[in-house]
This record gives C-alpha cells, structure tokens and sequence, in this order.
C-alpha cells in the first residue's frame, strides 16, 4: 500500500492543474446536448417487447432545465457528482413530455472467456465481468489494444469463435436465451461494402435478402435506415466511387455498415469500434447519429480505444477493461470520480478517455524506461512518470470495495429476477429469393465495373487470336495431326491459366459473402448458386468469342455440329476451372498465395495432361494415379481431338488409308468410340459440380472454424485478437 500511495502522489503532483470532477461543476461543453426534436424517430421500434421494469422514462419538467434519466440508482459516492442537472434547451411544444423507449436490456455476470494460446500468461482474456444495458442508452467498452473489447462484444452478441469457451451467465429480458434472428446486429471493425453499388442499392439489396414482404415496404426500411443514419446527401453517390469521383469517406462507410444492420430494426446493436480510422469529425457525428439512435429505443453497445472530450460525453456508461480486468463499470461522470478517488484525477486540460488509458495502458512504461534519461526545457518527463501496473491494481481494488460495484450487483439481481417477454424471430426471405438478389446484384455489379471484365475479354481475345495464328495454315494432311494436337493443347491450357485473372473478383465475392454469412443474411448453397448464375453469361461471352476465333484461324472441320461441341466443351472448362479457383480462394483468402498455388495446380495437370508423354505412358504412382484423372485438361483435350478427328480418314500413298483415331494413337490417348467425346463432356461436367460441392464443405468448414484442415490452411483467417 505505501508502494501504492507513492506512486499515487507522485503522479498527483506532477499534474499541478488536476482536480477531481467532483470539485468542480462540469461546463455545458463537456456534455454535447440534444438539440429540439432530437427525440423524432425515424425508425420505429414499437414491435419491441414491453418490459416495466427496464423502461426508462425522459421527462424534461417545466421550469427547470435538466433531463433526468430513471435509469440505475446512484450510489452514494457519485451522488455529488449526480446532483449536477445538465443545461438543455426548453422544448416550446409542450411543458412535461414523457416517452417511453421500449427495447431490450442485456446483463452479464461473471462473464469469463478463455481461449487458448491468446495470452502470455493466461488464457483468459475476459475476467469475472458484471455489467447491463438498459434500452436508450449507450454503453461503451473502453480499454487498451487486447484488453479483450471486442472479446466481451462477441461474448455477449453469442458470436464468440468455437475455440473460445465462455463461463459466466449473459441475460436478455431477464432470460439465458440466444438472441432469435433479427433481433440483434453486429457490426465488424473493418466493414465489408461493395464499392460498386450506391448507398440506396447496397441497402437495398441488403433488405431483399434478409427481410420477407413486398418490394414497397422493403423500401421504406431502406429510407427510414439512411435517416436513421444521416446519409440522406450521399444516398445516390457509389460506395467506392469510380475513376471521375472519389468514393465515400470512412465516416460515411461505418455509418452504411451500421444502417445495413437496421433494415431489420433490431432490438440490440453491438458495433466493433464505431471510432476505428475516423477523425475528430467523423467520430463526432458519428456519435451524434449513434444518440439519436439510441434515442428510439435501440440498445446500443459499441468498443472504443479512446475519444475526445466531446464524445466521451456522449456516452451513458462505461465498461473500462485493462488486460481482461474490470476496473470500472457506470455512469461516464462517476467514472472521474473513481479515478479520482483511487488518487489519479484527471487533469483539467487532458481528456477522460486519455486520461484513463494514460493510467491502464502497460505500453507506457516502454515510454518511461526511453524518457528516464531524457529531459525537456522543463526538466524531467514527469508528467509520463507513473507505474501502469500500480496503477491498474489500485483502480481494481478500489472498484470492487466501491458502492458503484454493489450498484451494478443491485441492478443486475432487478434486472434478472423477473422473466420480461422473449424477443421473437422475424422472418426470412425465402431461399430462391435470396438466390435471384445474389444473381442480380452480381450482374449489376459487373456492369459497374465493365473494363475490368472486357480487359479479361481483350485478354483472351488476344491470346486466342496469338495462338491462332501460330498455328494457322495447317492443311488437313496426315502430317497435320501432331501439330494440331499441340494447337488444342495450348488453347486449352493457356486460356485456363489466364483464367487466374478473375482471383481478385473472387476474392471479393467471398469476403462479402462472409460478412453477410455471418449476419445470417446468406448461405453457402445460395451464394454458390448465386455466383454460378451470375458468371455464366460471362463465361459463355468468353467461350463463344474465343471458341470460334481459334476454331476458323487453326481450320477445324467446317460442321456446325462440331463447332457447338467445340464451344460446349470449352465452356464447362472454363466452369470447372471456375469452381477450381472459388476452391483456392475460400481456403487461402489470399490473393498472392491464391494465384501462387492456382499455377503449380494447372501446370501439373498440363504436365499430366498426356502431351508431353501419352498418359498410359505417365509413371503409375502420383502423375497417372490421382493427377492425371484429375486434370481437367485430359478431359477436355480428349473431346476435342475425338471431335476433330473420330470418323475422318487419312491416306497415305496411293492406295492405303487410315482412320483419325490411329493417325492420333502415336500423339494423343483417345478411344475409338464414336461416343466418347460425349463421355469426357459428362465428365467435365460432374467436375465442375464436384468443384462446387467442394466449395460448399469448405464454407461450411469455415462457419465452423474447429477444422483442423482450416487451421493449417487458412493463412488469412479473421481470428479474434482480444481486442
């Protein structure tokens, strides 16, 4: 303890301007008040579940000047703090205005998460947490980087990752109950957008797939959410912008990220650092909006590292969290007091928020031991010369002996002794309806950004016509067939390994899709048959273009029936090539190692594709058996050449003639059925689906996380940092 109050003076009297909160009324800057008709709603919240016991009533009383909010007693020691009413302008409509906000309130006891291998010394990254939330309010988690914010976010929204294990109780209305669809959004740090699409479109497209009924009323959801969300200015504009115009601002996308979340107007909305990457006046009106919101009845929980003074004074509670600990749940304003009580009051010029993590933040005493032996123009670095770790002890054992701690006890045992009325599941959009959006919205988003898809047309166009002309000139001799043979390969083989140039599409569509999974907007069967929907018009564009460019420059045989098989057997190609990728992409998640291991892919199944050596010549082990029955150049080249050369005959001499398939027998392994071309086309065909089905088991891998597979393949898996 002495150890504790030195440190505890010695930080007080390098803060000569400090004083306690509670010495001081708090100034009307402090406090970013509600304007009039703050309290308009523009989403209505009034299918949310009625609970007296939780409902907070906002009564502005005539003659006075102070909002006084019902909500958790004051404890004794904050009642000097509390007894300061905060200015608010006067309401001219009427003299006593009461409302109710109905919702949804949420309280945690004991809360402990453990997750193995996240930190040095322990596995536990949330410790005996107790807090609640009440409908109105906004309650922020605030701490350091791996304090364990967002781990206690994802705890209490049920979405904590399948290595975690949570022990403690979490209630909702009084009740250990799951949060039903709809009734609850979350928001990631990092939003997921599609840059191509309009605010107005991308919410949208967002209602179609998550709420059931008739166009018009998704429509007025999707205008009540960009009120709700102030984006009415940038509605029309482009998430990502173009070429001529600048895309939306960081601001501007967190609030789309959180407006997709209110088309289904939830009860309780968890949002991953609202603040992350936004500057001053960003965050500002983002808190703002956030208020307003809070105003209709959401519950709003959110993480935060720190804020200005202006924000800080937005929020209705704090959660303080320092490497797992609570240090401090409440009120904003008693939390100064607590610091100040512990003996490290927040200076009058510094703001809360940094002030707090000035104290929990171990990363500072990296900045001690630098500064010890450096001086400024006023002497020593005083002012940064205090041990977090005294500092972290005192303020936890002076919560947990405080009378705020036995408030928080006393309104979670209110909360939770009476049952208030389940949430009830909305509906769903049905599964074709979800498969028609996806498949739209992905043609539209290809229209949007046209020259990246005719660059990839332009691209196979000029390889094809290279090739082509290479290989023109050929005659229809028997001298002819080899050289042929090599033309087929190298079309089919080069205009597959172009085919990489679509990873980065790809990769794209898999990170919304997993963000919208995530949410429960969408599925891993409906996504795939989305995606196939929408890349078959391109694909068929691509092997009809090409198809023919090769088929008339190298002088195939002139029937109409053989150029349809040429261009269907070229098309399925490009399909199974398609799900090949899509199979790479999901498992790596990165664009670098996905194009890296898609090229060692095709130029072993080109190696194996019986070119270079006809495959019942291939060494049995590894290059016949799996490789070469699993190239899908093998089958594709196969009906080609059966194509071409099955039925034709080749004279040699004067007299004598030989069929296609022994003029081939010496170059190529192919049957002398007349049918088997028909054969290899089927085989492509149930590739391309086995691929697909592939892609499925590895999304659904994915939703679960427990694989072992994925924890040694994904190198870019969105893990949980403890933030």
């Amino acid at each position: 303890m002495e150890e504790i109050k030195s440190q505890s003076d010695n930080y007080r009297s390098s803060s000569s301007s400090a004083s306690s909160p509670a010495s001081r009324v708090p100034s009307s800057n402090f406090f970013y008040l509600r304007k009039p008709g703050s309290l308009r709603q523009p989403i209505s919240f009034e299918d949310s579940p009625d609970w007296d016991d939780t409902d907070i009533e906002v009564r502005v009383e005539e003659g006075g000047d102070s909002i006084h909010a019902a909500t958790t007693p004051a404890s004794p020691s904050l009642s000097k703090i509390n007894s300061v009413s905060l200015p608010s302008p006067p309401l001219p409509e009427a003299t006593v205005v009461a409302r109710k906000i109905t919702g949804a309130s949420i309280a945690w006891k004991d809360l402990t998460v453990t997750i193995k291998g996240k930190r040095k010394y322990s596995d536990k990254v949330v410790k005996s947490s107790n807090g609640y939330a009440l409908p109105g309010t906004m309650t922020v988690i605030m701490g350091p980087a791996k304090s364990g914010k967002s781990t206690l976010l994802r705890a209490l929204a049920g979405r904590l990752r399948d290595s975690a294990k949570l022990y403690g109780e979490v209630f909702v209305n009084g009740k250990k109950s799951r949060f039903p669809y709809g009734s609850y959004g979350f928001v990631e740090r990092e939003p997921t957008l599609i840059g191509s699409l309009t605010v107005r479109e991308f919410l949208y497209y967002s209602a179609l797939l998550q709420l059931p009924g008739f166009f018009c009323q998704r429509k007025s959801v999707v205008e009540d959410a960009i009120l709700a969300m102030s984006l009415g200015d940038f509605a029309n504009k482009l998430i990502g912008g173009h070429c001529y115009m600048k895309g939306l601002p960081n601001g501007e996308r967190r609030r789309v990220s959180i407006a997709r979340e209110l088309v289904v107007r939830p009860h309780i909305l968890f949002i991953d650092e609202p603040l992350y990457h936004l500057d001053s006046v960003s965050a500002l009106l983002m808190m703002v909006t956030l208020k307003k919101l809070a105003s209709t009845g959401c519950t709003i929980i959110f993480t935060i590292c720190q804020s200005s003074t202006e924000v800080f004074g937005l929020f209705d509670r704090i959660c303080l969290l320092s490497n797992g600990n609570t240090l401090f749940f409440g009120e904003t304003l008693a939390c100064l007091q607590h610091f100040s009580n512990a003996g490290f009051p927040c200076p009058i010029m510094q703001s809360p928020s940094d002030h707090f993590l000035r104290a929990i933040n171990t990363e500072f005493d990296r900045i001690i031991t630098m500064c010890k032996n450096w001086q400024d123009d006023q002497g020593d670095f005083s002012s940064v010369n205090m041990d977090t770790a005294v500092a972290i002890r005192t303020l936890e054992a002076t919560y947990k002996s405080s009378a705020d701690a036995a408030a928080v006890e006393t309104m979670i045992l209110r909360l939770t002794e009476k049952e208030g009325p389940s949430l009830k599941s909305k509906g769903k959009a049905s599964n074709v309806t979800r498969i028609a959006v996806l498949t739209w919205r992905s043609l539209l988003i290809m229209s949007r950004e046209w020259k990246f898809y005719l660059l990839r047309l332009v691209l196979y166009m000029l390889l094809t016509l290279c090739i082509g002309t290479v290989f023109s000139g050929l005659g229809n001799s028997l001298s002819s067939v080899v050289t042929r043979v090599a033309a087929i390969f190298v079309f089919v083989s080069f205009t597959s390994l172009l085919s990489i140039a679509g990873v980065p599409a790809q990769r794209k569509e898999i990170k919304v899709y997993a963000c919208e999974q995530s949410n429960q907007h969408s599925g891993a069967l409906v996504f795939l048959l989305g995606q196939l929907l929408s890349s078959i018009p391109f694909l068929f564009l691509i092997s009809i273009s090409s198809g023919l460019v090769f088929y008339f420059l190298v002088e195939l045989r002139d029937a109409f029936s053989l150029l349809m098989y040429f261009v269907l057997n070229f098309f399925i190609c490009l399909l199974v090539n398609e799900g090949l990728m899509l199979a790479v992409v999901t498992i790596w998640q990165d664009i670098f190692w996905s194009i890296l291991t898609l090229v060692c892919i095709q130029v072993l199944m080109m190696l194996s594709a019986g070119y270079f050596r006809i495959r019942s010549a291939l060494p049995g082990p590894v290059w016949t058996y799996p490789i070469s029955y699993i190239a899908f150049h093998t089958y594709s080249i196969q009906g080609l050449l059966e194509n071409e050369y099955i039925g034709t005959s080749f004279a040699v001499g004067q007299v004598r003639t030989i069929s296609g398939y022994q003029a081939l027998r010496s170059a190529y392994d192919i049957s002398p059925d007349s049918n088997s071309k028909w054969g290899n086309l089927l085989v492509l065909f149930l590739m391309a689906v086995g691929y697909r089905i592939l892609v499925f088991v590895l999304l659904q891998l994915r939703v679960r996380k427990n694989s072992f597979f994925f924890r040694i393949f994904c190198c870019n898996r969105n893990t949980n940092n403890g933030r």
